[in-house]
């Protein structure tokens, strides 16, 4: 595909602005859902600045030679359940995530260095297609429960759950026909083109519940927009809410041998998921892009970005982030692959959270507006790694078992407990399917 900017070509003033602002839209409304899905104090401005400052990070590891945003990423949300869920507090959760995100990183760190010295067949052999895709696909489908809770919750008590399906169902269905039938640019945004369908619904429901009188059709909590006062400063601008300040010194007292076994559980296997992620992403754009990313910068570079990008964003907004693939989708409609417009995206990102009423307006959008994006949302991720079983041959036996295992204990939910460290499921059915491949690929023996 013949690019309109390169790499390293620099657009003017303006059309970076315009660019920029662009591959904000295409990103946000995922950045946010990932803060606003896990909740425990967990902000959508602090997830926008952890992830500006994650791709300040991965550019300048890569030297700017990758077009690709750092957003939040949702392969983790089951692990951040579990940094809270297994924690004595919420205090204790905080440092759950930042410990736990460095560990991520710290795979990411090990296989670049792996990849450096050694190349990436050993990669190939552990985790082929047949156990990366089906596992993708149980990232997201092990999440479709809290999409479905979220599409019937009402952000006030009393409201309606058939109101906030209502709301729920419009948002996923405006998404889905911007996304199929909208312009070139709607195509690109339609998770925020729905996200504004599924906020103006309930708002009208809300209007018209106050009128008559009848609570159960609010369904929308207004109260961080009203709660501003504009007599002061700090109503219009602000510091988002940072992780490493969320969980201040005493919660430190309550990160346990034990508590740090259950983050490492939930954590480091999810993480060569996403490295699996990240070797696809990195593919898909140097087809776009015209360079081969894997060579330049090359590999080891764009996983110590991510890695360190990472566990830098998570100490700011608890997030742990990925290369976005809508990033890559903005990239390609508009044939610029630019990196400065990233730049720009990245400091958008971060100017965006430090104002207070734009902040308190991504806090009022409903659970269920929230819940029918995620429906499409994490359904990308389940049809992601179902498309992976292309590459396979599922007509042989060692195939077909190991995407059964991996498909059943995840589907089915399976968490193994030893004491008090729990194994949660994506990570079973990984380390389930690795084993299975491994058991039924003996050398020198013939498959049947």
């Amino acid at each position: 595909m013949e690019l309109v900017y390169g790499i390293k070509d620099r657009p003017s003033l303006g059309k970076v602005f315009l660019f920029a602002v662009q591959q904000l839209l295409a990103i946000m409304a995922a950045t946010i859902a990932v803060p606003a899905i896990v909740g425990n104090g967990l902000t959508a401005s602090a997830a926008l600045f952890g992830a500006g400052v994650g791709t300040f990070i991965y550019l300048i590891f890569t030297k700017s030679a990758s077009p690709v945003f750092l957003g939040s990423s949702f392969a983790f949300i089951g692990s951040m359940f579990s940094a809270f869920g297994g924690a004595a507090s919420v205090t204790v959760g905080y440092w759950g995530l930042i410990i736990g995100s460095m560990m991520a990183g710290i795979v990411y760190i090990i296989i670049a260095l792996a990849v450096k010295f050694f190349g990436v067949k050993w990669i190939d052999k552990l985790m082929p297609p047949v156990i990366i895709g089906p596992t993708v696909a149980i990232i997201g489908l092990s999440l479709s429960g809290n999409a479905i809770g979220d599409l019937m919750k009402s952000n006030i008590e009393g409201g309606s759950t058939y109101v906030a399906l209502i709301c729920g169902l419009f948002t996923l269905f405006v998404t889905m026909m911007c996304s199929t039938y909208g312009s070139k640019i709607g195509k690109l945004i339609p998770f925020i083109q729905g996200i504004l369908a599924g906020y103006i619904l309930a708002s009208i429901f809300a209007i018209i519940g106050h009128v008559t009188n009848n609570p159960s059709l609010i369904v929308i909590n207004y109260s961080a927009l009203t709660s501003l006062d504009f007599s002061k400063f700090s109503s219009f601008l602000s510091l988002p809410k940072f992780t490493f300040a969320l969980g201040g010194v005493e919660g430190l007292k309550g990160v346990t041998g034990t508590y740090l076994l259950t983050i490492f559980a939930a954590y480091v296997p999810v993480a060569f998921v996403v490295f699996a992620e990240h070797l696809a992403d990195h593919k898909n754009l140097s087809a776009i892009v015209g360079v081969n990313l894997l060579e330049n910068p090359g590999l080891t570079r764009t996983l110590l970005g991510d890695g360190v990008g990472t566990f830098i964003s998570t100490l700011f907004g608890g997030c742990p982030n990925t290369t976005y693939g809508e990033s890559i989708g903005c990239v390609a409609i508009t044939r610029n692959a630019s990196t400065i417009s990233i730049w720009g995206c990245a400091i958008l990102c971060i100017i965006f959270s430090l104002i207070t009423p734009l902040v308190a307006f991504l806090e009022t959008i409903p659970s269920c507006v929230m819940g029918g994006v995620c429906v499409a949302l994490y359904g990308f991720i389940a049809v992601s790694g179902l498309k992976m079983f292309q590459q396979v041959d599922l007509n042989k036996n060692r195939n077909l078992f190991v995407a059964s295992v991996i498909l059943i204990t995840g589907v089915g939910g399976m968490v193994v407990k030893f004491g008090k460290v729990e194994i949660r499921t994506v990570a079973c059915a990984l380390i389930l399917g690795i084993i299975t491949n491994l058991l039924l690929s003996p050398s020198g023996k013939k498959e049947a």
